[in-house]
């Protein structure tokens, strides 16, 4: 069960790391790992896939580590990677994070991503914040008759200490595809009809998880390319990294100030 599978995992960290209990998590996406060091020194360090249940990630710019970070009297779980739907491995490696950051105690996560922009004023580096979502993964993490409230899936309390402390932060809904593929044009247009204004191959299964297990989420996509069909340019994952270690350290100090302040 993969309840039982997270408070296995949350048991070993809390025994490895000394600390009993992480009130907040995060999941540094793609482009996202080099912030970790803004967040502070870490407490406690180990590789991802040594802490039961979980899987190393295979994608470059997820450096597959977990860290705990006291910041601002919050004791704070980072994630440095995550595994992806693409992979094949099911949903519940995808969700493994989330499900362990709730049994550890975690009462609010902030999931981080790279995103492709359905929007052309928002350049390269902008860091949006997310207000909803759309899976088109085809995928759900839960099983059976688990009908969890997605109305305001990303925390309209976290939202607005994020517009406080970073009142020009636009705001976008989010669409979560399978990948590895990037989209083709054609389908960037059916999801600017829909609705969408991001797009990228994580966050939404491990939103749909947070909810069901009662955490606050706050989503946070970095805008690493502008989507298929919009510039008549390739897409390259090469670029999505580079657009991340470009914003790292400022992204990295925007984390730990709404850490801080949540």
């Amino acid at each position: 069960m993969p309840g039982v599978r997270a408070a296995e995992a949350a048991a070993d960290i809390a025994a490895r790391s000394g600390v009993g209990m992480h009130d907040i998590a995060v999941v540094l996406g793609s482009g996202w790992a080099a912030a970790a060091d803004e967040l502070g020194s870490p407490d406690f360090e180990v590789d991802i896939d040594s802490i039961p249940h979980f899987t190393a990630p295979v994608v470059s710019g997820h450096s597959g580590r977990i860290r705990s970070v006291a910041i601002g009297g919050h004791r704070v779980l980072v994630f440095l990677g995550r595994t992806h739907l693409y992979e094949a491995l099911g949903t519940e490696p995808v969700t493994h994070a989330v499900r362990t950051a709730a049994a550890s105690g975690a009462h609010s996560i902030i999931l981080t991503n790279a995103a492709g922009s359905l929007r052309p004023e928002w350049e390269i580096g902008t860091a949006v914040m997310i207000s909803d979502q759309i899976n088109l993964t085809g995928e759900s993490p839960l099983v059976g008759p688990r009908f969890v409230s997605m109305t305001d899936a990303y925390s309209p309390r976290l939202r607005a200490l994020v517009q406080q402390l970073y009142p020009a932060t636009p705001e976008g809904v989010y669409a979560q595809v399978r990948g590895p593929m990037y989209e083709t044009p054609a389908e960037i247009t059916m999801m600017r009809t829909i609705g969408a204004d991001l797009v990228g191959m994580s966050t939404a299964l491990e939103t749909i998880a947070a909810r069901a297990v009662n955490l606050e989420v706050l989503g946070l996509s970095l805008v690493t390319n502008l989507a298929s069909g919009i510039t008549g340019e390739a897409l390259d994952h090469t670029e999505v990294l580079a657009a991340g270690q470009a914003s790292a350290v400022r992204l990295g100090r925007m984390l730990a100030e709404i850490i801080r302040a949540i």
